[in-house]
Parts: C-alpha cells; sequence; structure tokens
C-alpha cells in the first residue's frame, strides 16, 4: 500500500519480538516489512471470510463504520453492492391510506349481494 504513513507503536510479547526478528533477518527485510506484509495479509484474509464480512455489513447496516471504511477493507463493487442495500432497507414502504371510510356492502355491491348456496354450486358442476 502507498499513501500516507503513521507511525504505530505497540507492545509485543519478546518471544514475537524474537521470531520477527529472526524472520525478517533471513528474508533481509526490515522489520517493519515484514509487519506491513503480515498485517496485510492478514486483513485480506479476513476481507475474505464470510463472518467477518458478514459482521463489516452489519456494522455498516447499523451505521457502526462508513461507506468508505468498507470500500478500503472489501473494496469499490463490494461497498456499493452494501450501499444500495442499505438504501433499500431504509426506504419505508407506503400505507396506503383511505381518504373516506369504506363503503357498505349495499353502496360497494349496489344492493344486489349475491349469496352462495351448495346447491348452486353442484347444478354448475354438473353440467360439464
Amino acid at each position: 500500500m502507498t499513501g500516507e504513513k503513521t507511525q504505530v507503536e505497540f507492545d509485543a510479547p519478546k518471544p514475537l519480538v524474537d521470531r520477527v526478528d529472526t524472520v525478517a533477518e533471513v528474508l533481509d527485510i526490515p522489520r517493519t516489512r515484514l509487519l506491513i506484509d503480515a498485517l496485510e495479509n492478514k486483513l485480506d484474509d479476513l476481507a475474505n471470510e464470510e463472518t467477518f464480512r458478514r459482521r463489516l455489513s452489519n456494522a455498516y447496516y447499523d451505521g457502526r463504520t462508513d461507506y468508505d471504511t468498507v470500500k478500503t477493507i472489501l473494496g469499490r463493487e463490494e461497498a456499493m453492492r452494501l450501499k444500495l442495500l442499505r438504501a433499500s432497507i431504509d426506504q419505508t414502504s407506503a400505507i396506503p391510506e383511505l381518504k373516506d371510510d369504506l363503503p357498505s356492502d349495499d353502496t360497494f355491491y349496489d344492493g344486489k349481494v349475491a349469496e352462495w348456496s351448495a346447491s348452486s354450486s353442484s347444478e354448475s358442476s354438473d353440467g360439464v
């Protein structure tokens, strides 16, 4: 990765630092390069892990992380997909509202409400 650099300082167990120093010496690279490569590899592995992707998606949907962060971790295409899904989730469905009360059955059916009876049903099926 290129770009702006930030100095990071952290405490690590001495045996781990000794292992890092030995590997860096064998590979003939600076310790910092080895640590950066290891972090990048781990982050790439996480980005391809389904459980992590689900947790990142949930964090984005819940507003705990933003689009740029998702884009940095998962890439532009996946981040855009999550953005579109989030927009569709955030939409509220239209709730139909009646301006007036529902019409009565007499008004709706113009006073001619048909009655169903078993005999009229069997007559129509016998004629076939």
